[in-house]
């Protein structure tokens, strides 16, 4: 007896360690136990769910709305999936409607296999305050990792700037033939939250408890983390209800007398609360946030420096055309003006107040002769040429945006006057006038008033720098959402200037969407998303840029009438079709303004066409920022300039540098 009674505890010892290899080595993934809060240390449980399943399946992301993401339609945009199934299967009346601030949300995506672990791969334009931590655990709340990021993205941590688009590898993965025999069908990837443990996971979403711990090569006596994922094992696709219910709340805070709650469903066996592992999670967090947010004021800082924005002086400030400041702010009979005395105080120190009668002057009051077009008159101010726009209702949107911007390819705003409930806006005069002019009412039989090819391109990129501008160096960012070869002008040298600013809004939160319900704009230059949900990001722009490109290119306008045709042709719709296929080049110079003649490299029209094609992507997500179009658009602009009209001979040739 006594010899069985020592072998007992050998016989235990050895089944422990069986069973530990058997969870260990036919577990479906490593749990990443924290590890993802240092982005310097690369483990594999980081890098994402290795590929032990099928190659490719269908899978669930779990996503809590926010502020920024709180619509079927935003969270789809963010996390690359289908607005449409989202509503559906969270029971949103509509695709836009909006989901309880911080609920559960339930997202189908394809999951795959890519250089061996499983992701589903989504796009993601930096913001001037993102690193790849905080993409990882604030933007995608956990969904991806710091480790992961910098893995598949060709910047170093430290090379990050506002505008980048980087590739987000989002957790997911798919079943193991074991568990496919065992009746499992789909992975679902679960953002572990303060308050959560495995057992109450489990029963949310009516999953096998040991099946969940088995998934994730966990014990019932292992720590689960915020910022982590877990993966839940499911026998059919999760449900609303299942999301909608709240988790249990988190238990009363332990004492000396009060045993550690570790899942068993008693307190002294089991699971862990995720308390245990706040504490160090926190601190790791709050640290790495500390010594980003110290990086990132520095790198500003720098940044700034690098990239100065030249001084442009303010004409026409004179005693003599400008207004008593002090009537102005404490007028209180009259009509109702349309800019609150509040922007007229903000808007003194850089813009002029005018009088009334200096621009009834400048124009012999407002006469046919000065008319330009519209309500827009040509003026003469103390000797300098002025464009006087007359509107009505709320200009104070255009005049706070442009009092504060200063850029070469922005339209400059001297000053502004209130008039019988009129806004009178004052700008530098663009002595070309529009391009939309320029492009589609010249005179087809005077070649003196067609565009050349080297102009459309330096239009095109000036452009480019005017958006790129807008989007990441003004603060805060704004996106113009009213681009269009009408609100380009171009000045005495045909360098262009970016001009209409009465839809622009700011984007304080950088790339983040926004959602409205007034879609205005121009046909042939909104962008699907926008038509269709009101979704505003500085994708718009890009979009617009796109039609200015082809409008460049061909010379004909954002929508037309092919000869015979009734219905209007949308031209983002043709690109496709001009560029590919069999004589692509025959097509893409049927394609080119007649105009040009044959005076253009067919191959850098090729690759503008390209790149037009790219900024009209249907996708958001698949267009390029403002900053990569201004990196190929400098490539087509430096090419041009070394190229010249004998080198037509030469129209195959790849395009070079200079």
């Amino acid at each position: 007896m006594a010899m069985t009674t020592r072998s007992d505890p050998q016989l235990a010892f050895f089944l422990a360690l069986v069973l530990l290899c058997l969870v260990s080595c036919n577990a479906q993934q490593q749990y990443e136990n924290n590890r993802q809060l240092d982005c310097t240390t690369t483990d594999s449980s980081t890098l994402g769910y290795t590929c032990n399943g099928v190659r490719s399946c269908s899978s669930y992301l779990t996503f809590r709305s926010q502020i920024a993401y709180q619509s079927p339609v935003l969270i789809a945009y963010l996390l690359g999936a289908d607005a449409d199934n989202i509503s559906r299967i969270n029971g949103v009346a509509t695709e836009f409607a909006n989901v309880p601030n911080d609920q559960l949300v339930l997202v189908p995506v394809p999951c795959s296999c890519s250089g061996g672990y499983y992701q589903h791969n989504v796009s993601y334009t930096l913001t001037s305050r993102d690193t790849y931590f905080i993409v990882a655990n604030d933007t995608y709340q956990g969904l991806s990792t710091c480790q992961a990021l910098i893995a598949q993205n060709p910047y170093g941590s430290l090379n990050l700037t506002a505008g980048l688009r980087v590739d987000v590898p989002l957790r997911c993965a798919c079943p193991t033939a074991e568990q496919t025999s065992s009746g499992i069908k789909y992975l679902l990837t679960y953002l572990i939250t303060w308050g959560d443990d495995v057992p109450t996971i489990a029963d949310r979403f009516h999953a096998d408890y040991q099946a969940v711990l088995h998934a994730n090569n966990i014990s019932s006596s292992s720590t689960i983390y915020p910022f982590t994922t877990l993966l839940v094992p499911l026998e059919t696709e999760p449900t609303k209800d299942e999301v909608a219910s709240s988790p249990s709340a988190p238990p009363p805070p332990q004492t000396a007398d009060t045993p550690p709650n570790d899942g068993s469903g008693s307190s002294s066996s089991g699971h862990k609360w995720v308390f245990v592992g706040v504490g160090i999670g926190v601190g790791l967090l709050a640290l790495c946030c500390a010594g980003g947010l110290i990086w990132l004021l520095c790198y500003r800082q720098r940044r700034r420096r690098r990239i100065p924005v030249p001084d442009v002086p303010v004409p026409f400030k004179t005693a003599e055309s400008s207004a008593n400041y002090s009537e102005l702010s404490d007028k209180r009979s009259g009509p109702p003006t349309s800019v609150s005395v509040q922007s007229v105080r903000s808007a003194i120190e850089s813009l002029t107040v005018y009088e009334f009668r200096a621009l009834e002057a400048a124009t012999a009051a407002f006469g046919e002769d000065h008319r330009i077009m519209g309500s827009v008159y040509r003026g003469v101010i103390n000797g300098d040429a002025a464009a006087i726009k007359r509107l009505k209702g709320d200009a104070s949107n255009e005049i706070n945006i442009l009092k504060q911007i200063n850029h070469s390819n922005v339209i400059r705003l001297s000053g502004f006057c209130l008039h019988d409930g009129n806004t009178y806006l004052v700008y530098e005069f663009a002595e070309k006038g529009s391009l939309g002019d320029w492009l589609h009412h010249h005179n087809k039989n005077d070649s003196s008033s067609c565009l050349g090819w080297k102009e459309r391109v330096q239009i095109a990129h000036d452009v480019a720098h005017g958006l790129n501008y807008l989007h990441d160096y003004a603060s805060p960012p704004y996106v113009h959402q009213n681009l269009k070869s009408s609100n380009i002008l171009l000045d005495g040298e045909l360098r262009a200037k970016l001009a209409n600013f009465g839809l622009a809004r700011p984007m304080e939160d950088g790339e983040r969407p926004h959602l409205t319900r007034h879609v205005v704009g121009t046909q042939g230059y909104m962008a699907p998303e926008y038509l269709e949900h009101g979704l505003v990001t500085p994708k718009l722009d890009v979009f617009a840029f796109g039609v200015v490109l082809l409008e460049l290119l061909s010379g004909k306008e954002a929508t037309f009438t092919e000869e015979g045709e009734k219905q209007d042709t949308l031209l983002w719709a043709c690109v496709g079709s001009v560029i590919s296929g069999e004589d692509a080049r025959g097509r893409l110079m049927a394609f080119v303004d007649p105009c040009l003649g044959r005076q253009y490299p067919l191959e850098l029209a090729h690759a503008m066409a390209e790149l037009a094609m790219l900024c009209v992507a249907r996708d958001p997500g698949s267009r390029p920022s403002m900053t990569e179009v201004l990196v190929s658009l400098s490539a087509i602009h430096d090419s041009t300039l070394d190229w010249d009209s004998s080198d037509l001979a030469d129209s195959s040739s790849m395009i070079h540098g200079r």
